[in-house]
């Protein structure tokens, strides 16, 4: 780690899951400030949404604050949590409610723009669910029924031929063809944007060493128009089971330069 690692500027850094623990918040704070981030994905259902959504108000108009749709840790209504597994099991065989499914991202929705006054930058999803059966119908419409800018969507295409473990790249393969064609399809049809690529896929272990290898690896593979996705937090929460990789995370992060 003695060297600091340079991230292209046409590469944009996102950090998944604000508004989960403080540390979180802490982390996005402090990475935006350096001008190492360009975006941060909320949870709208996660404990410290509503007491640290108004942090973001005052950041630069060109930092992109937007949705991180969540059906499997901290949705909006109960009766909508899945764990991730059964979540996807039931989308592709045709047990989702739509009109529950739909209940759930209005009303996430409706909670950033109450909270922050507009519409969000971009939707994702919490693990990805964004681009999940029935859930990726139900979002595109809900998204074309709101007299609001359209948003962008996260794409999870991967990037191909990267010098990652077995586990690395079955991962990214995985998450890839839980739905991402499908969605990519769906963008076009209605005129929204994706990122070209997901960089960022990885197992969540081997600490600062091994995620500023991984850096190293993404940073040399990095296209115009990919997006890096991370988790860093500025501090520790007993209640994370990510929280060591998140510490690893920012420990690296914090030290990024761009060209």
């Amino acid at each position: 780690m003695g060297r600091r690692p340079v991230l292209p500027r046409s590469v944009r850094v996102c950090v998944d899951d604000f508004g989960l623990h403080p540390g979180i918040t802490a982390g996005v704070l402090a990475l935006q400030e350096d001008g190492v981030i360009d975006a941060t994905a909320c949870m709208v259902g996660a404990p410290r949404w509503r007491a640290d959504a108004p942090l973001l108000r005052g950041l630069p108009a060109d930092f992109e604050i937007g949705l991180h749709l969540d059906f499997t840790e901290c949705p909006l209504r109960p009766a909508s949590r899945r764990g991730l597994a059964a979540l996807i099991a039931a989308s592709h065989a045709g047990g989702l409610d739509a009109a529950q499914v739909r209940t759930e991202i209005r009303a996430q929705l409706d909670a950033f723009e109450d909270l922050l006054g507009r519409s969000p930058d971009f939707v994702d999803g919490h693990q990805h669910v964004h681009q999940l059966p029935v859930i990726r119908d139900e979002l595109l419409h809900e998204l074309a029924r709101r007299a609001a800018p359209p948003p962008w969507l996260r794409s999870t295409r991967r990037a191909r031929g990267l010098p990652l473990s077995p586990v690395e790249r079955f991962k990214g393969w995985f998450i890839e063809r839980l739905g991402a064609q499908a969605l990519a399809q769906l963008a076009r049809e209605q005129g929204l944007m994706q990122n070209r690529r997901l960089l960022g896929v990885y197992d969540f272990a081997g600490g600062p060493a091994r995620y500023a290898a991984l850096l190293d690896v993404w940073v040399a593979a990095a296209r115009p128009g990919d997006l890096l996705m991370c988790h860093p937090s500025g501090a520790h929460d007993a209640g994370d089971p990510l929280s060591a990789a998140r510490r690893s995370e920012f420990a690296v992060l914090s030290r990024l330069m761009r060209s």
